[in-house]
């Protein structure tokens, strides 16, 4: 029968191993740190009470045999009459009678133990014979352990980056482009930029004089600017160069079209990808640099091919509480951003492609709903410094919400975080808001204002889902606000119906993909040719959830589709106006681990006059 000791060591290694396992290879959950302390804690003592059994041989038998043999048959009278035989002396107390011979025989049986390598290797318990093998098992769970505190603080530790300097190109308009920079010595940075269709023509700069007292970047921002680069042409590639004390970075950018028009150089086609959720070593190898992401090179082995003018990130850019948060002060929030910029990962798809932000609970904390109170305050500090300031012009100045028009399609960046009213179970609750009053009716007026001819397409961008079809956590998305949903879904259908502009929601958050519908009440005002769509794809680099939570309640949000599975997703929007089409088409593209996995097309509403009715016999 087992012992107590193999029992608590054999409970306490087997779960040691399958959380660790999950932390590195599948989900980094904040549960496990803590976890793995207090089964470690009753692993060790046990598994050294157990060892003290660890012998080569087992003991079977142990058995005495005591013969007796009569040597001397003694009486008083052959005393007397045998002179010859020597004389015995008793020991005091022992009786008179015949002596007696006694034979001990001592039969030890005894086996050599099995090692049961294949147990001790998987379990953790220590081998019944060998030594060596113990050792060999209780390595296995001291190197599992060492590869969590790896994970947990090898980086906050170690990669700190204080000394980092690099910049970024931001956000990219028709005219304009905007780079961030972080120079925390007293060098001059200097961006140099010239168009690719002129390369003899001499690089045009733009300096921001760090070395003088006057211009000395801070801790204020961390170090942190924003160049401007002005009377930018529009639908242009430019090279440029940023010149730093660690160095020069060297990439492209071209420049939007202007508003309702496609690219010339791009086949007549208007592309950019999106995705959110990342985070360094996810899944684990011990090997990795500690700021690798590994989803990022299947992103930048597509861009060559896609083109696209811009990535729009759709948050979870840092994630400051998994799977241990180390403070809560600015510099905390500071080095995780300073982390990824510092990454070997990013290089490959920030040359040559822009990026634009928006803010999600974990540049907070997970599932935010506090407004600007306790942790928000250095969250939005960091986030605003790195990934705000070269955003597109904020909608509504002071506020971290932005919206902008590029070529054939309006962007409206809502912030679904800083405003929102706490969660609670009733989603229809009337009194609740996501978006706050003031940013709720700048996205109304936004989508209500009929756009610049040829612009066919607004996208609101949110960083969590629109659709209420996931099952797990729907109080944190737009599920658990269902009243300013309908809200914004019949601002949306009214300008599809009046204006024939095509309404997609991208979003990200739930590390699935999922493609959903929303379209008008059957017997309402508005067609079916109306219908909103929505693309929600995480993660780009991050685990993918194990088990089932988007499913299809009603007719209200319908299931295009599903595909949950990828430790690495993106999306690529392309759109196009057919030369002859009086419609314009969406052509979505999703890539899963570095291989395209589904492609959808839908088009603008149609332009005809009549009814609803009407309309939808030629929309379908």
């Amino acid at each position: 029968m087992a012992s107590t000791s193999d029992v608590l060591t054999l409970v306490s290694s087997v779960a040691l191993r399958l959380s660790i396992w999950i932390f590195l290879r599948w989900i980094p959950t904040t549960i496990v740190p803590g976890l793995a302390i207090v089964l470690t804690a009753v692993y060790v003592p046990c598994f050294f009470t157990s060892f003290q059994d660890t012998e080569q041989y087992k003991l079977i038998s142990d058995e005495l045999d005591i013969i007796v043999k009569h040597t001397i048959a003694r009486d008083d009278d052959d005393d007397d009459d045998d002179d010859s035989s020597d004389e015995i002396q008793l020991i005091d107390g022992a009786d008179q009678g015949p002596l007696e011979e006694l034979d001990v025989q001592e039969t030890i049986q005894y086996e050599e133990r099995e090692p049961k390598i294949l147990r001790t290797l998987l379990t953790g318990l220590p081998s019944p014979s060998s030594a060596l093998w113990s050792w060999v098992t209780f390595a296995i769970n001291m190197a599992l352990i060492a590869m969590a505190l790896d994970v947990v603080y090898r980086a906050p530790l170690l990669h700190q980056c204080h000394d980092a300097s690099f910049g970024r190109v931001g956000y990219v308009s028709d005219h304009g482009a905007n780079i961030l920079v972080r120079e925390p010595y007293a060098f001059d940075v200097r961006v140099l930029y010239r168009s690719i269709d002129e390369p003899n023509r001499s690089w045009m700069h733009k300096i921001h004089p760090a070395s003088q007292p006057s211009h000395w970047l801070t801790n204020d921002t961390d170090f942190t600017t924003v160049l401007s680069l002005d009377y930018l042409r529009p639908d242009t590639a430019y090279e440029y160069v940023i010149e730093t004390s660690s160095g020069n970075k060297t990439g492209t950018f071209t420049t939007a079209p202007r508003p309702g028009r496609t690219s010339l150089l791009k086949d007549n086609k208007y592309t950019f990808v999106h995705s959110s959720c990342i985070k360094p070593r996810v899944p684990y190898t011990p090997f990795q640099h500690p700021l690798e992401f590994p989803g990022m090179k299947h992103l930048a082995r597509w861009l060559p091919e896609l083109s696209p003018y811009f990535m729009l990130f759709l948050g979870d850019f840092i994630y400051i509480d998994v799977p241990h948060r180390q403070g809560k002060d600015s510099e905390s929030y500071r080095r995780e951003y300073r982390q990824v910029y510092s990454s070997p990962s990013w290089p490959a798809v920030s040359d040559h492609l822009p990026w634009i932000h928006v803010i999600d609970d974990h540049e907070i904390h997970n599932d935010w709903n506090s407004n600007m109170t306790g942790v928000a305050v250095p969250a939005y500090d960091a986030f605003t410094h790195y990934n705000a300031a070269p955003n597109p012009p904020a909608h509504r100045k002071g506020h971290t919400y932005f919206s902008f028009t590029q070529g054939p399609a309006e962007f409206f960046l809502l912030d679904t975080r800083r405003y929102r009213s706490p969660e609670n179970k009733d989603p229809k609750d009337t009194a609740k808001t996501m978006l706050g009053a003031e940013q709720l009716e700048d996205l109304l007026a936004w989508i209500h204002k009929v756009p610049h001819n040829g612009v066919n397409w607004k996208f609101i961008v949110t960083g969590i889902p629109f659709t209420k079809n996931w099952q797990f956590g729907s109080e944190d998305t737009w599920g658990g606000y269902l009243h300013e949903r309908r809200t914004i879904l019949e601002a949306a259908w009214e300008l599809s119906t009046t204006a024939g502009v095509g309404v997609v929601i991208l979003s990200g958050d739930r590390h699935e993909f999922a493609a959903t519908s929303f379209p008008p009440p059957a017997g309402s005002k508005w067609p079916v040719s109306a219908t909103v769509h929505e693309f929600s794809t995480s993660p780009l680099s991050m685990f993918y959830l194990p088990f089932r939570t988007y499913k299809e309640m009603d007719d209200e949000d319908v299931c295009i589709k599903y595909l949950p599975d990828g430790n690495s997703k993106f999306g690529a929007v392309e759109i196009t106006n057919p030369p002859h089409g009086e419609q314009s088409l969406l052509n979505y593209r999703l890539f899963v681990d570095g291989k395209e996995a589904w492609t959808h097309v839908i088009s603008t509403p149609p332009s005809r006059d009549g009814s609803h009715r009407a309309k939808d016999a030629v929309w379908g």
